[in-house]
């Protein structure tokens, strides 16, 4: 077979070259190879879907609809997790770990009383430990600040969120902070290796260990010595309430910053908010073998009950992380065209949803996206 398709082979060149000579030579456009296919890249990979709770529904359909349009290689096995459930369901954790990859919407976490949140089980059941959300600047979107491009890298298993409170006595809760050695220097290695990969200049470390000593000041060991590995990137060290003043301030001076637990969880959505709203930054929660990928900033992606009914959710920030996660899966020229798509319509005004100001729905928004795919 490979025998007999030589002379085919020739015969194409031949005819294609002399067509060649005679054409213009602005018909003939050639393009660069960026990606060389492996076997078996191209076949369908399974996600766990989980829709969520709120707007959650409608911006995974969103994702759903893109997907299909794009034929994507990629299909869904959705389950229904609730943020009111006690435990996230084994099954859905099985089909986590059978897929290594999940997509999922807003889990809401009741305020009080003693339901212990999902979203923070997700991440120890399958030691997702590190949170990465990227908050930057869209072609567009009116903001104050110019030059936003920020990664907040947190510590996802530890810290205030580790669980661990009791009453001492009536009217007395002691809550404890938990910070290792080994956590803090994985995160920190992440955070670092993250910038070499990705050609970023500097890594800054958000503590309060001027206030908490031993703990803060543990992570902040750790990410001294991991710093002294990468010479070529810029290291320092900022306390996290400077941090938001400069965040508000002066963004642009921010690269990519590796934060404790819930530090991380303020920083990120701080700066979601500077960049232009965290209904349009995307984000996912890695671990060694397993990803789950959501909204970026936990800030509304739940959603208001009007906006659900009137179903009118911006889905940009799932569409953003869902690029991601097709990034992940290694995908990439697929992950391009959805980023690429998105922008676009960003950038052209096009389907401002409610929370820009407009009145458009979430369908319109994925109609919008899918007639800009290349």
């Amino acid at each position: 077979m490979a025998r007999r398709s030589f002379p085919l082979l020739r015969e194409l060149t031949k005819s294609s070259s002399s067509s060649s000579s005679s054409a213009s030579p602005f018909s003939l456009i050639s393009r660069s190879v960026t990606y060389m296919p492996r076997p078996g890249d191209g076949a369908p990979r399974a996600v766990t879907l989980i829709p969520g709770d709120g707007i959650g529904p409608l911006v995974t359909n969103a994702v759903e609809q893109v997907m299909d349009a794009m034929h994507a290689p990629v299909y869904f096995e959705k389950y229904e997790v609730r943020g009111d459930m006690k435990r996230v369901p084994q099954e859905v954790l099985d089909s986590i770990r059978k897929n290594k990859v999940c997509l999922k919407g807003g889990l809401r976490t009741p305020v009080g009383g003693g339901v212990s949140s999902l979203n923070v089980q997700l991440r120890k059941e399958l030691d997702l430990y590190a949170s990465l959300v990227n908050c930057f600047n869209l072609q567009g979107l009116p903001t104050r600040h110019e030059n936003v491009d920020i990664v907040v890298i947190r510590e996802n298993t530890e810290g205030e969120y580790s669980g661990l409170e009791h009453e001492v006595v009536p009217g007395v809760v002691e809550s404890l902070k938990v910070i290792t050695k080994f956590c803090s220097e994985r995160i920190a290695k992440y955070a670092f290796e993250y910038a070499y990969l990705n050609n970023r200049k500097k890594v800054t470390a958000v503590h309060k260990a001027n206030i908490m000593k031993l703990a803060d000041g543990l992570f902040l060991e750790s990410c001294r010595e991991v710093a002294t590995k990468y010479p070529g990137i810029k290291y320092n060290e900022i306390i996290v309430d400077n941090c938001c003043m400069q965040l508000v301030s002066k963004p642009e001076q921010f690269d990519v910053m590796v934060t404790p637990n819930l530090y991380g969880n303020l920083v990120a959505n701080t700066a979601a908010g500077i960049a232009g709203g965290t209904g349009f930054m995307p984000g996912g929660n890695v671990g060694a073998d397993h990803a789950v990928f959501e909204q970026g900033a936990s800030a509304g992606n739940v959603g208001k009950e009007n906006v659900v009914e009137q179903k009118k959710a911006n889905p940009v920030a799932l569409l953003l992380s869902s690029a991601m996660m097709l990034r992940h899966l290694q995908f990439p020229s697929f992950a391009d065209r959805l980023e690429t798509a998105v922008k676009r319509v960003i950038a052209e005004g096009k389907c401002p949803t409610k929370d820009l100001g407009g009145n458009s729905t979430t369908q319109e928004v994925v109609d919008a996206v899918i007639a800009n795919l290349d």
